[in-house]
């Protein structure tokens, strides 16, 4: 057997194990036989790769080369959905759509799966693009990663031309494996989505290969037109057969259930049969199941059968008329993307900000929303001047969650720029974050000084953002040191500070000098010492700020990384940060200051007030008239033995509830946690309050 004929041989064989095993669940071999008949193939395509078939087996296995994803334009219209919330919307869709035809319609249903939009291109019966949806008329060029994926026919049984639109998804439970076995908490996704769409672009296919996409196919578009079928249902048939994935969760909708039947059998698909009358039944029904899939889906898609209806019908710039999309929860918020400013943080960390149309959520009007970074952004492709659906995440933080509508003018996915937007450093790239380099970047200083003096770390009286950057460009404040040898005379002239502010400020540094070791520690600003990171420092031992220095001087990470909830990749984060000889020259400072570097001099408030939340577990939503910021709040139930936690679970014991809470109440409320408002936490802190008043009108209580 010559070389052309063993690679035949074997590439014949291994499409035959591959179909058999990932489409019927059926091994003809052993695991150990397969892989070696995988690696003699590869050998040999290597040595001579213009015997590799275009459908080998092997471009599963992805390659360790840097991928390039360039934009490519779309044959086909890519386009979003318009959108419903209720059932009535539902049907009045079906009964416009049969008005305006005059005559008898039919209507599939299927789940709409929160995934990534897909095109698959083929030529001849083989594939040869995989285009993210992107704009709608030039999308990202992602075939070696795409390939990979089992689910994904490398050549079909027919010599055709025809490009597929699927959905590109993570099931649930593969995303909670993943997730939980990467260490490093920062690179975890959000949900199965984002994981999906960051494997869709990752820079190796080997590592792509490594995720168990999969992919549910929905649309065919024939290349040549009189092979395409005659609705909707034999397209779904035809795809099936050509060993595309289709959901088996089909439904199908026509005057009678049985019509709708009649109609499934023709097409030899399972399904659901449903009369027009029974569109409550089936939402309620789908919204029940919803849960209990092993995939997320974020709604159904109810879609005209008739392909000619279709035609008809045609398209508005943004979306078929023939299809429309129930959306089980109404987005909380929709806004227009208007720009995206990009901000410098005190890392460096470059972060994207959109601003968007004023939007009413959450009881506030938000301008802003974050956006994370350039992969976030490429995930959603989003572009300037899309409609986007927001949401405040913890009922904080204001997000940007996706693309509702893609907008008209052609404008294509936001690019960050290749220099910082403060001191025009080039931008590096680490991970999947872009960073100025530059320590003495202008914005990174600033943020420094704001971040060590605020509320939640040296609590610094009227040390804010604003002031700090009216004392940074007077040239009073340039570093964190400064802080506490600074001569604020001169502050008093400028504007927006005067005489009181400046003997505020004077006074809260004196008093800051009196913050315990641990709060000091966490307003460094080291990554991954946080308050709860530097107590758990202080409570393994590490109880002094030379005892860190001089672990960090031997390289000792495991050291830390040995500490319950750090691992390795913290401890070598905290050697990393504490070799820093910038950092240890500003600890040097602020040791010469009179800041409190060990545990010996800290003032021991906390065994003046009794444990009365001692065991519970306190959350806390909304805005107080008592407590602003919020924290302080906190502050008081750690003081009096409680755990505090950012979000609501069924370990959660009570809710603090002031006004405007959002999700969190209701979260809380269905848990049974109990929830407990302003006026009565004060009476269990045993505080009344006083009529005096601060200048800013705040209740003065403690």
């Amino acid at each position: 057997m010559n070389i052309k004929e063993e690679i035949d041989k074997l590439t014949e064989e291994l499409k035959v194990y591959q179909d058999k095993y990932y489409k019927e669940g059926v091994s003809l071999i052993s695991d150990t036989e397969y892989d070696r008949l995988t690696d003699r193939l590869i050998e040999l395509e290597k040595e001579h790769p213009e015997l590799q078939h275009p459908d080998s087996p092997t471009r599963r296995v992805g390659s360790d080369l840097t991928n390039d994803f360039p934009e490519v334009r779309h044959t086909i219209p890519v386009l979003s959905l318009d959108k419903a919330y209720s059932d009535e919307a539902v049907l009045d869709f079906f009964s416009k759509s049969i008005q305006k035809e005059g005559g008898a319609l039919s209507f599939a249903a299927e789940e709409k799966i929160d995934g990534i939009s897909m095109v698959l291109y083929y030529e001849k019966g083989i594939l040869v693009r995989a285009v993210t949806r992107g704009n709608g008329e030039v999308g990202n060029d992602v075939t070696p990663n795409i390939v990979t994926m089992r689910s994904v026919p490398l050549s079909l049984p027919e010599s055709i031309d025809i490009a597929v639109r699927g959905e590109v998804y993570l099931e649930k439970a593969d995303f909670e494996r993943l997730n939980a076995a990467e260490p490093d908490e920062a690179k975890r996704a959000a949900n199965p989505r984002n994981l999906a769409a960051g494997t869709v672009r990752r820079q190796k296919s080997s590592e792509a290969g490594r995720v168990p996409l999969t992919i549910f196919c929905y649309e065919g578009f024939w290349g040549n037109r009189s092979e395409t079928p005659s609705d909707h249902l034999h397209i779904l048939s035809k795809l099936k057969k050509l060993g595309f994935r289709i959901n088996p969760h089909l439904a199908f909708f026509d005057s009678d259930k049985a019509k709708a039947k009649a109609k499934l059998d023709a097409a030899e698909l399972d399904g659901e049969a449903y009369g027009f009358s029974e569109i409550d039944e089936f939402i309620k029904k789908k919204t029940a199941e919803r849960k209990s899939l092993p995939y997320e889906i974020d709604g159904l898609v109810f879609k005209i059968n008739e392909l000619d209806v279709r035609e008809k019908f045609g398209y508005t710039e943004h979306h078929p008329r023939w299809a429309i999309a129930y959306k089980f929860e109404a987005p909380q918020a929709e806004a227009k993307l208007l720009g995206i400013t990009v901000q410098v943080g005190r890392t460096g960390r470059i972060t994207p900000v959109a601003e968007i149309t004023p939007t009413k959520l959450g009881g506030s009007t938000i301008r802003r929303a974050t956006l994370h970074n350039q992969e976030y952004i490429e995930e959603l492709e989003l572009a300037i001047g899309d409609t986007v659906s927001v949401s405040k995440r913890g009922d904080v933080i204001p997000a940007v969650e996706s693309v509702i509508e893609k907008n008209d003018a052609g404008n294509t996915t936001f690019v960050l720029p290749d220099e910082c937007p403060c001191c025009h450093t080039h931008i590096v790239q680490i991970g999947g974050l872009q960073y100025c380099p530059n320590y003495d970047c202008p914005d990174q200083v600033k943020g420094r000084i704001s971040f060590f003096a605020s509320t939640d770390q040296m609590d610094i009286e009227t040390l804010g953002p604003k002031t700090v950057e009216l004392l940074y460009n007077a040239g009073i404040l340039r570093s964190v040191e400064d802080i506490y040898t600074a001569d604020y005379s001169s502050a008093a002239d400028l504007s927006g500070i005067g005489e009181k502010s400046v003997k505020l400020l004077e006074k809260g540094i004196k008093e800051s000098l009196e913050r315990p070791f641990a709060t000091v520690l966490s307003s460094l600003g080291v990554a991954d010492i946080g308050k709860k990171s530097a107590e758990l420092l202080v409570k393994n031992g590490f109880d002094s700020i030379d005892k860190i220095l001089d672990a960090a001087a031997k390289g000792d990470a495991e050291a830390f990384s040995s500490i319950p909830g750090f691992g390795e990749v913290t401890g070598r984060r905290i050697v990393e940060a504490f070799s820093s000889e910038r950092l240890r020259a500003t600890i040097g400072s602020l040791r010469k200051a009179g800041l409190h570097m060990d545990t010996s001099s800290d003032k021991k408030d906390d065994e003046e007030y009794e444990k009365i939340f001692s065991g519970e577990v306190w959350c806390i939503t909304g805005s107080f008239k008592n407590f602003n910021p919020r924290t302080k709040a906190l502050k008081e139930i750690e003081k009096r033995g409680g755990r505090t936690v950012s979000s609501v679970t069924s370990k959660t014991t009570h809710l603090l509830a002031g006004e405007g809470g959002g999700s969190k109440r209701a979260e809380a409320e269905r848990l049974g946690v109990k929830i407990v408002n302003e006026d009565e936490f004060m009476t269990l802190l045993g505080v009344e309050k006083k009529k005096e008043e601060s200048d800013d009108g705040q209740l003065l209580l403690f």
